[in-house]
C-alpha cells in the first residue's frame, strides 16, 4: 500500500514547488490538491465536516497550476487532484489541462474527480445540482474520447460536440487513471462504469470500508473488469490503522497535511514523514 498526502495548498501556505520537493524527499508516493473555484459568501449548504467552513477553503490555489509547479521540481512524485470538481468545468478545456500536466510530468498525473457538495458554488457555474452526476459521467466520458482519439466527438444529454482535434495526448496509456470520489450507494455504479479507481473520503472504519471494497470488486468482476484500486482520502497517520486499511484492500492511503502558514505546514509534514518512515507496507 502506497502512502501519499492530501493538502489544501493556499496563497498563505507553503509554496507547491517547495512542498513537492519535501514530499518526494520524505518518500511519499503522491501529492493531491483539492479544488474549489470559489466559496459563495451567501451559502445555505452545510459544510460536510460539521463545523464552520475552514479558512483554507476560501484561499486554495488552482490545483492544476499548483500540481504543475510541484511536478516541475520532482522526478518520481505522482501528482493528483483530490478531487477536481469536473461538474463546474468545461470538459474540453479540462481534457487539455489534464493531458498537458500528464505530458509535462512524464506521466505522473492522477485524475481524481467528484460531483461536489456546495450547491451554491455549482449553481454559480450554471450547473444544475439535480443533474450533476450525469454531467460528471458525461464529462469523464467526453474527456476519455479526447485523450484517446485523433478526431474525438461526444454526444450526450448535457455534453455535446462534433469531431475535434486536441493535443497533446496523455503520456499514460490510454490516459491518466480516473479516481471517482463519493461514499453513497451509487458510487459503485459510477466507479465501475467510468472510473479506474475509487477514492472515498471520511471513512468510518477500515473493516466497514473493507466490506464496501469487497462489494465493489464483486461488481467489477460481474462487469468483466479487473480488480479496482482504492485510494483512501484523509487516512489517520497511525501505523496500526494503516495495517488495517491494507488488510481491507486499500492500495493507497493519503494523510491529510494540515493547511496553515508555511512553517506550520513544514512542521506537520515532518511529523507525517516520521510515520511514513515506520511504514513498510
Amino acid at each position: 500500500m502506497e502512502l501519499g498526502l492530501a493538502h489544501f495548498a493556499t496563497d498563505y501556505g507553503m509554496q507547491p514547488a517547495d512542498l513537492g520537493r519535501s514530499v518526494e524527499e520524505l518518500g511519499f508516493e503522491s501529492l493531491f490538491f483539492p479544488e474549489h473555484t470559489h466559496i459563495p459568501v451567501s451559502r445555505d449548504t452545510p459544510y460536510p465536516g460539521g463545523s464552520e467552513l475552514p479558512r483554507e477553503y476560501r484561499h486554495i490555489i488552482d490545483p492544476f497550476v499548483g500540481l504543475a509547479a510541484a511536478a516541475a521540481v520532482t522526478e518520481r512524485l505522482k501528482v493528483g487532484t483530490g478531487v477536481c470538481l469536473i461538474i463546474e468545468r468545461d470538459p474540453i478545456v479540462t481534457a487539455k489541462e489534464v493531458a498537458t500536466l500528464d505530458h509535462l510530468s512524464g506521466g505522473r498525473f492522477l485524475f481524481g474527480v467528484g460531483a461536489g457538495w456546495n450547491i451554491e458554488e455549482m449553481r454559480n457555474h450554471g450547473t444544475d445540482p439535480d443533474t450533476r452526476f450525469r454531467r460528471m459521467r458525461e464529462s469523464v466520458e467526453a474527456m476519455k474520447a479526447i485523450w484517446t482519439e485523433d478526431e474525438a466527438e461526444y454526444h450526450g444529454r448535457i455534453i455535446d460536440f462534433g469531431p475535434i482535434w486536441s493535443w497533446p495526448k496523455p503520456v499514460q496509456n490510454p490516459h491518466p487513471p480516473v479516481l471517482v470520489g463519493g461514499l453513497g450507494e451509487k458510487v459503485y455504479d459510477r466507479v465501475v462504469a467510468y472510473g479506474d479507481e475509487w477514492i472515498p473520503n471520511r471513512v468510518k472504519s477500515p473493516e466497514e470500508l473493507g466490506e464496501r471494497i469487497a462489494e465493489l470488486q464483486r461488481r467489477a468482476e460481474s462487469a468483466g473488469r479487473e480488480r479496482i484500486p482504492v485510494t483512501v482520502f484523509g487516512a489517520k497517520a497511525e501505523v496500526r490503522l494503516l495495517e488495517r486499511l491494507k488488510a481491507a484492500g486499500v492500495t493507497r492511503a493519503l494523510f491529510y497535511l494540515r493547511a496553515g502558514e508555511a512553517g506550520e505546514v513544514e512542521r506537520h509534514l515532518e511529523e507525517l514523514g516520521g510515520v511514513a518512515a515506520e511504514w513498510d507496507g
